[in-house]
């Protein structure tokens, strides 16, 4: 049952089989509204009702308590949803940062409220007024800022794995019997095993009710602190966090999606008779619609700084945790998993899944918290994700590649630095096949004095070509004079031209389509500019005006007669 039978209490299980239980009677507003809050929640909650990850209902209930509370504070409190206003809603629109969470709550309780019928008409048309959404401000880390939040991520879980490895050497020694009975290598091994199967090492429960570790076990293993404890096996929330931070920079993954990642399994036969681990990443990311959800991504470990070597050591540095998961009977499957330091203290975030006193995924806040550890102004993940995939990777990270241009590389200022010597190359590339394929020489009315006569056209600059140094005279193919700003064109060429654009038509269909089109396809596009520019029945005209002295002027020309 999602709602119960006091149409408060509302259980969400999700198809992952995350349970959340939330208690609507704890919202400070009358019981109608508790009510009526809770049915659309449960209706959202129930299989079909949208609702697939525990994650969005979390979500949707902070929002209702910011909600409440700030109904709670108005002069006249509304007792259920009929009750609601056009003035009350612009005022909570009113009070929503002007930033994208704000936008996003802004639409999101509008998207909830208007499920309840109830819901009047003025209030309806208020929330569909547009709510203009606020322009991103996140920029790309500079390079120098990724490589030292790659540096320290990797320095933080690098030592997170040489510990837990060191420690697992020595639990497998115990095991083996390897150690004199009684001794503090002894005692240590029995309290890993212990930690290894219960969570915790050796502890009793006092009077009082308060869990305190057995004193032989604290004097051989140095104290009762984490690190010298259970962070002998495990990785503590900021080690995993170090941990997601790293597969964000080397996937460029969202970080619910790696929150969310199942434990990578290798496919089958590899790694075995001396091959390589190929990993399948499975990814989901909602938010890219039905039927798009999901990705896979292959990583092969075939050593050092290869794509799949950081899940071989993630699978290793969980290892203890995923087993004791495993143990429990519990379905989750995760594969960042840390240790709370405060058990059942009411410290541990209460939105993530969790079995015993591990906690599976990215907390909300653990980005933030790994920021403020490692001195950032604030978390990474979103920031980093960003420079991978627009600065390292240069394609969509589980996004189209519209959404990739139009939101990720339009608005990065790096991207638009890079792009400048892209877009001038472009278009000096595109300057130069224009004036390869555009006629360039001058069209007159008849020869003037100066001109000097070329098997193609008039010349009236001949030591100054723009196709040789100056003062050198020209050396270019008399092809290139339909390219040359100093050649002159008059009625007297036409007959020659139309001649020479016909012999090119007409190689067209003897030589291979590469070879005419290096050799020939750039002059052959500049007659047809200057056919156009003449109009085809001139063109047509001229070309039956033919003389036995062009037709040899142009089959020189194109066997090469005139080259130098």
């Amino acid at each position: 049952m999602v709602l119960a039978e006091d149409g408060l209490r509302v259980c969400h299980r999700d198809k992952r089989g995350v349970i959340r239980n939330y208690d609507f009677g704890a919202l400070p507003v009358a019981p109608a509204l508790q009510r009526s809050f809770a049915a659309v929640f449960a209706a959202r909650c129930a299989p079909g009702g949208g609702w697939d990850s525990a994650i969005t209902g979390f979500n949707i209930w902070v929002l209702l308590r910011a909600f409440a509370k700030f109904l709670s504070e108005q002069e006249s409190p509304p007792g259920d949803v009929d009750e609601f206003t056009a003035a009350l809603w612009s005022s909570w629109r009113l009070s929503r940062p002007a930033t994208d969470t704000g936008y996003r709550q802004v639409k999101v309780l509008a998207n909830f409220l208007l499920r309840d019928e109830r819901l009047p008409e003025p209030v309806r048309e208020v929330m569909a007024k547009r709510v203009l959404k606020v322009k991103a401000q996140e920029r790309a880390y500079q390079p120098e800022e990724f490589a030292e939040i790659r540096v320290t991520a990797r320095r933080m879980f690098r030592a997170a794995l040489l510990r837990i490895r060191e420690n697992t050497r020595h639990l497998d020694a115990w095991r083996k019997g390897a150690f004199e009975p009684g001794s503090r290598d002894w005692l240590i091994g029995e309290g890993l095993d212990c930690l290894a199967r219960t969570g915790h090492v050796p502890r009793y429960q006092q009077a009082r009710g308060k869990m305190v570790m057995v004193n032989r076990y604290r004097l051989a293993m140095g104290g009762a602190r984490p690190e010298v404890t259970w962070q002998r096996l495990y990785l503590s929330r900021i080690e995993s966090t170090s941990l997601a931070v790293l597969l964000v920079t080397e996937q460029g993954l969202n970080a619910t999606t790696v929150s969310e990642m199942p434990v990578p399994r290798a496919t089958p036969d590899s790694g075995q008779n001396g091959g390589f681990p190929v990993y399948r990443l499975e990814l989901e990311k909602r938010r890219r619609g039905g039927g798009r959800h999901f990705e896979t991504r292959n990583l092969t470990d075939f050593g050092a700084d290869s794509p799949g070597r950081l899940i071989t050591e993630a699978l290793e540095a969980t290892a203890h945790a995923r087993a004791f998961i495993a143990a429990s009977g519990s379905d989750l499957d995760r594969l960042l998993i840390w240790h709370e330091t405060y058990a059942n203290s009411g410290r541990a975030d209460p939105e993530s899944p969790r079995v015993g006193p591990f906690v599976l995924g990215l907390a909300r806040s653990a980005g933030t918290h790994w920021a403020i550890e490692v001195g950032l102004a604030g978390s990474p993940l979103r920031r980093t994700r960003k420079t991978v995939n627009v600065l390292h990777r240069r394609e969509p990270g589980q996004n189209t590649q519209d959404t990739h241009d139009r939101v990720y590389v339009m608005n990065e200022p790096q991207a638009q630095e890079a792009a400048v010597p892209v877009i001038a190359d472009g278009a000096t590339a595109a300057l130069d096949a224009a004036r390869r394929t555009v006629f360039r020489a001058q069209l007159s009315d008849g020869p003037e004095d100066s001109e000097q006569q070329t098997a193609t056209a008039g010349c009236t600059d001949y030591d100054n070509s723009p196709f040789t140094p100056p003062g050198s005279g020209c050396g270019a193919s008399f092809l290139l004079c339909t390219a040359c700003p100093n050649a002159r064109v008059h009625p007297g060429h036409h007959a020659r031209l139309a001649y020479l654009h016909h012999a090119l038509e007409s190689l067209r269909t003897a030589l291979e389509p590469g070879h005419w089109e290096t050799d020939w396809s750039d002059a052959h596009a500049r007659l047809e500019d200057l056919k156009s520019r003449l109009g085809v029945a001139l063109w047509t005209a001229k070309l039956a005006e033919v003389t036995s002295e062009d037709r040899e002027a142009i089959d020189h020309l194109l066997n090469g007669h005139y080259d130098l």
